[in-house]
């Protein structure tokens, strides 16, 4: 039994080695392209259609107007009537501003003052001139439900002028102000 065992052994050996000796097999080659197809025939092509219309752009929202209305124009000094300068301002730019809009969401009237005179004196001031323009506009259409005023009194002035001035001058310096900012903010037609 051993010269059996001897055998398989010797043969399983040789299998192994005649497996492991073989010789690699050349990659077969890649097959050669197709041939190309015939060119079609030409065929005459329709022209392409007229571009179309480019399409007409939308305008942008308008952003609200602020118009930024100096004493000079709407007030004298110590005032809350309105002059004619002011309302022909008012009329060539707030109620012209107005008609291009298709509906008003809001206007709002910031009335300011200087800094001439107390505090509360200034504030009731400014509350006067906002009111003055308030009802100028809705004199003019405007509706009033869409209107609000605030008075600011000499809180936020726009120009500084220095105290060494006469009193005239400095009434004259501080007019910068004395005035009424206007914001509307509506849907453009």
């Amino acid at each position: 039994m051993n010269a059996q065992k001897l055998v398989s052994i010797v043969a399983a050996l040789a299998f192994i080695g005649a497996c492991a000796t073989e010789p690699e097999k050349p990659a077969p080659k890649p097959a050669p392209p197709p041939a190309p197809k015939p060119a079609p025939a030409p065929q005459a092509v329709p022209a392409p259609p007229p571009p179309a219309p480019a399409p007409v752009a939308k305008p942008e929202p308008k952003k609200p107007a602020v118009v930024n209305l100096a004493s000079t124009e709407l007030f004298e000094f110590n005032k809350a009537v309105l002059t004619q300068q002011a309302r022909s301002k008012l009329d060539n730019e707030e109620v012209a501003k107005l008609r291009d809009l298709k509906d008003v969401r809001y206007i709002i009237v910031n009335g300011h003052a200087d800094r001439l005179g107390s505090a509360q004196y200034n504030q009731r001031l400014s509350e006067k001139r906002a009111d003055a323009v308030r009802a100028y506009l809705v004199s003019k259409g405007v509706d009033q439900s869409k209107v609000e005023t605030l008075g600011f009194g000499k809180t936020l002035p726009v120009k500084a002028c220095p105290d060494q001035k006469d009193r005239k001058g400095l009434i004259e310096c501080l007019a910068d102000n004395r005035r009424v900012v206007v914001e509307v903010q509506g849907t453009p037609r």
